[in-house]
């Protein structure tokens, strides 16, 4: 198994929280995660038809089974188990005694915060990040075919291209969550959803624009939207709200979580075609964005991620708070510096004045540096823990 940033997170969460929970997209390896870092613990899938009816019909039954802990997969699918569950760890009073994976937001988490709120430490686990495929040798030195390949565990686990696994992946997987989420019938109108959403990556999110191209409801665009961040294929990125004397767009942008899942549903089939794609910049911004996220949710906290836009244009592309100033992120996926690209982060500065610290930079160059007040990263250097 290649490390994960979130085992050192999981076990800890597991030593003060009696339940520790795994969620993400599927495919993300929160499975192969739980079963590593508890090799002792038996091991249930809710997927199985048998064990599902069991827990269905008898959770208290079903649970009886497990006098020193499990880890359950797939819990969502068994909602009923989490009351059952309450009763269990209480009584009990030991931590890390059960593990509940899974890929709903939806079920796990409306569960969790239902029936076992205080009980359960929460880790969502998304594809590798880009620094732990430096860890582990795996990350490519070509920014185009990075962004071909994504994050996916088994595009690196079982050497497979994108142009195989995500066909099968969209249709296996996706499909599934979106039938039992919503009951979709025209699969292909909502595959179709799913492409133009991609085309969107890094954009503001218009829903009523989605929808006309689409040829659905603004309300059914809006269903299905949240069914694709239930299953952690896409994020809102929302606004920062402070204004410094400007009026503000407050419309979120829409981001896809794994850059290579976008560039397939996109058309794209090889690395050489996002040399000169249209799409190129957006998709960069896409793993940028992507991959700040996945550092916080490795360890376990919330996004808290941020844009700023004014309603003449002036933008910054990502912004974080820390402590009581803000971080800014200008992405750029250009190889050779311009200096226009200062252009949105020095008029941030002068915007935002003492709340705003020295901005970042990220471009797809080779060569990180200071400039001018600017700290310039090449984008190998997101794949560096400690930068965020």
């Amino acid at each position: 198994m290649i490390p994960r940033q979130a085992q050192a997170t999981a076990l800890k969460l597991a030593k003060g929280f009696p339940i520790l929970a795994l969620t993400g997209p599927r495919q993300s390896g929160k499975t192969t995660l739980a079963r590593v870092l508890f090799p002792q613990r038996d091991y249930v899938t809710l997927e199985n038809p048998e064990q599902r009816e069991f827990a269905l019909r008898d959770p208290r039954g079903f649970l009886d089974r497990f006098r020193d802990g499990a880890i359950i997969d797939e819990a969502q699918y068994c909602p009923d188990l989490f009351s059952y569950l309450q009763g269990i760890v209480d009584e009990r009073c030991r931590m890390g005694e059960f593990v509940l994976t899974g890929s709903q937001q939806f079920g796990l988490r409306s569960g969790i915060s239902q029936s076992l709120a205080g009980r359960v430490g929460l880790v969502q686990l998304l594809p590798f990040s880009m620094s732990e495929l430096a860890a582990a040798g795996l990350l490519s030195d070509d920014l185009d075919r990075l962004l071909w390949l994504g994050g996916y565990p088994p595009i690196y686990d079982r050497d497979l291209t994108p142009d195989l696994w995500f066909p099968n992946y969209v249709a296996t997987y996706v499909e599934r969550d979106v039938r039992q989420l919503l009951a979709v019938r025209d699969l292909d109108l909502f595959q179709r959803f799913v492409k133009l959403c991609a085309a969107r990556t890094g954009q503001l999110l218009n829903l009523s624009s989605l929808a006309m191209d689409c040829g659905i409801s603004h309300v059914t665009a809006r269903e299905w939207l949240s069914v694709l961040e239930a299953s952690y294929l896409t994020m809102r990125l929302p606004p920062y709200f402070r204004n410094f004397g400007k009026r503000l767009v407050k419309t979120p942008k829409l981001y896809f979580l794994d850059v290579g899942l976008a560039a397939w549903l996109l058309g794209i089939r090889d690395a050489e075609t996002l040399n000169t794609h249209a799409q190129r910049g957006a998709l960069f911004e896409t793993l940028a964005v992507s991959e700040f996220v996945k550092q916080r949710f490795n360890a376990a906290q919330p996004a808290d991620l941020y844009f700023w836009r004014d309603n003449v244009g002036h933008e910054v592309d990502l912004l974080f708070e820390v402590g009581q100033q803000l971080q800014s992120v200008e992405i750029k996926s250009g190889a050779t510096f311009v200096t226009d690209w200062l252009d949105a982060v020095r008029k941030w500065t002068g915007f935002a004045r003492d709340a705003a610290l020295p901005p970042w930079l990220v471009y797809g160059g080779a060569t990180g540096y200071q400039r001018e007040g600017v700290t310039v990263l090449a984008w190998r250097d997101l794949a560096k823990p400690d930068i965020y």
